[in-house]
């Protein structure tokens, strides 16, 4: 399991044998079952997660509606908006499946980042990474269609559709499930 994230962490940058040996030992690995609430709305994150198997979403709760912010699966990062301050969250995190995932806090973060200062800068890298990512999906969804959208997440993320409720994608989607019917029926 944990060579999942030296794979992913490879992707970045050369790994020493000695930071190999570092990372596999200040790696926590836990599991959770199917329904687990990783995070609730209103609590402070004292964990962030990176996933080794599984699938967990993100959503929040407006006018007794669920609404799906996204789906985290294999080899994506959790970090919540409330990590590391003392701001209570706003939305949930659920496991959709059993997951497997490397757990991280910021008192361990600050102990290795000292131990190995390399590995702040492969989190620094990693992070602007991420948040070009998530600008450049932010950018596609305003701009796009439902349809779009859709064919977008079936070209991006084949599969999902498969691991959980379609009436969740289609909050995730930003339209009803009679919508999401519709444009699959197209």
């Amino acid at each position: 399991m944990k060579s999942g994230i030296l794979k992913y962490l490879s992707e970045y940058t050369a790994i020493s044998d000695d930071l190999k040996i570092a990372i596999l030992e200040s790696t926590f690995i836990q599991n959770f079952k199917k329904g687990t609430i990783l995070l609730q709305e209103g609590n402070v994150s004292k964990d962030c997660y990176f996933i080794i198997k599984g699938c967990v979403r993100s959503y929040f709760l407006e006018d007794g509606q669920d609404r799906t912010i996204e789906f985290y699966t294999e080899e994506q990062c959790i970090v919540p908006t409330s990590y590391g301050t003392a701001m209570p969250s706003n939305h949930y995190l659920e496991c959709m499946e059993d997951t497997v995932v490397s757990v991280g806090n910021p008192k361990l973060e600050k102990e290795t980042f000292q131990k190995y200062p390399q590995l702040e800068n492969l989190a620094r890298v990693i992070a602007e990474t991420i948040i070009v990512k998530q600008q450049d999906s932010f950018t596609h969804f305003k701009t796009s269609t439902p349809t779009e959208r859709y064919l977008n997440l079936i070209k991006t993320r084949p599969g999902l559709c498969q691991r959980v409720p379609q009436h969740q994608i289609a909050s995730y989607l930003g339209i009803t499930p009679e919508s999401l019917s519709r444009i699959k029926k197209e």
